[in-house]
């Protein structure tokens, strides 16, 4: 079964197609600068090549689909023989709000709830939903299904979900804490349930994604119960951009000191904070690691930061379990950065946490990265969203 997963920006594209149940990336691509005066970009790759990067014309995601889905079937891009073989398109939702705890077939009244949850995510569910139009309209035939960031947190109670602010917030404006990241958490504790032979609902687990956005999630009994993020993705750990928790009486202040309006000061918390507001060099953390290895103070103070908010959050639902079986890394750092998951659980000791001196820097695939005498096991297991989409869109299809 051929599926096609998308992930729409508000000026970008990416796709992967997907055959199951062989799990193989058949061919993978990414448009960029759609509906930008200059030429987009289309990047595009199969399972054994990869093609050069050309500039192509996409006024719209209508058009960018339409190249995209062309590469599949034409020329020497071509992987399929024709269109007829995609059973299905998986969509990336990033925000569902209450109205969905699993993937939806579309159709009409699932795309006026996803546009009435555009104002809990403006920058990404008015994208997200302009790739399902074009899907619709490439392909009128085969089924659209939608799959949201937000749902595997919706089995929190509501002690970890409500804030402590008039209740009518709640009630009128839907103000709580949502949680991102879902697809790759509830993908990472089903890999670690599946390596360690127990089924999910027996998994007590903290993963941690670890990329330019970073969430953690408490896992009890499979299901999540807490997460870092809350109402949007501001909140949680310092991140690329992003501050993470501070005071929120910091931004009443810097509003009335600076002169900020609110759409300053949210971009100022957003885009103009974390790794790159508080060194001035940079939002990738490889960057943050080379400046603090070359004697920046505010770099190596910043990775000192960035380690223990992170370790707040593990030390915190760990306490919260009332077992642990594993604290998991997986994301872009996560995954590939020994010496800055050695950090985090240096901020860890309590715990018990012991780091296997043979073993800790594993990169890019699933393994134990904990001594034998280590109080809470501790794994590395990369995530794939994308695969995790195409599984529950060829489940619920079937």
């Amino acid at each position: 079964m051929h599926i096609v997963v998308i992930n729409c920006g508000s000026s970008s594209l990416k796709y992967q197609l997907i055959l199951l149940p062989d799990e193989k990336i058949v061919a993978k691509g990414q448009v960029e600068r759609i509906g930008q005066e200059v030429n987009a970009q289309f990047n595009y790759e199969t399972s054994e090549r990869k093609f050069p990067t050309i500039p192509i014309k996409a006024e719209d995601h209508i058009k960018a689909v339409d190249y995209a889905l062309n590469a599949l079937v034409e020329g020497e891009t071509a992987v399929l023989n024709s269109k007829n073989e995609i059973k299905a398109f998986g969509h990336r939702i990033v925000h569902g709000g209450e109205k969905f705890n699993e993937p939806v077939i579309i159709d009409s009244k699932v795309i006026k709830n996803i546009e009435e949850c555009c104002e809990l995510a403006p920058l990404h569910n008015p994208a997200n939903l302009e790739g399902i139009h074009a899907c619709v309209k490439a392909l009128p035939k085969v089924p659209n299904v939608a799959v949201f960031d937000t749902a595997f947190h919706q089995t929190m109670p509501p002690k970890a979900f409500h804030y402590a602010l008039p209740y009518e917030f709640y009630n009128i404006d839907h103000v709580r804490r949502y949680g991102f990241h879902g697809t790759s958490h509830k993908y990472v504790a089903k890999t670690f349930a599946a390596l360690i032979n127990k089924p999910l609902k027996e998994i007590n687990a903290v993963t941690v994604h670890l990329g330019n956005g970073s969430s953690l999630a408490c896992i009890k009994n499979g299901k999540c119960i807490d997460t870092s993020m809350g109402l949007t993705p501001l909140q949680g750990v310092i991140m690329g951009t992003r501050c993470g928790d501070i005071d929120p009486a910091i931004v009443v202040y810097l509003m009335k000191k600076k002169g900020l309006s609110p759409d300053e000061a949210d971009n100022l918390m957003n885009k103009e904070s974390g790794l790159l507001g508080f060194t001035g060099i940079s939002s990738d953390m490889r960057d943050i690691e080379k400046a603090a290895k070359e004697g920046s103070e505010l770099a190596g103070l910043v990775l000192e930061m960035w380690a223990y908010s992170i370790a707040k959050y593990i030390n915190a639902y760990v306490g919260i379990l009332p077992r642990t079986d594993a604290v998991i890394f997986t994301a872009g750092i996560g995954e590939n950065a020994p010496k800055l998951r050695e950090l985090i659980c240096e901020n860890c000791s309590g715990l018990g946490i012991k780091l296997c001196e043979e073993n800790y820097n594993i990169i890019g695939k699933p393994g134990c990265l904990s001594a034998d005498d280590s109080k809470v096991p501790v794994y590395a297991i990369p995530t794939n969203e994308e695969l995790e989409i195409a599984h529950e869109t060829s489940e619920l299809l079937m």
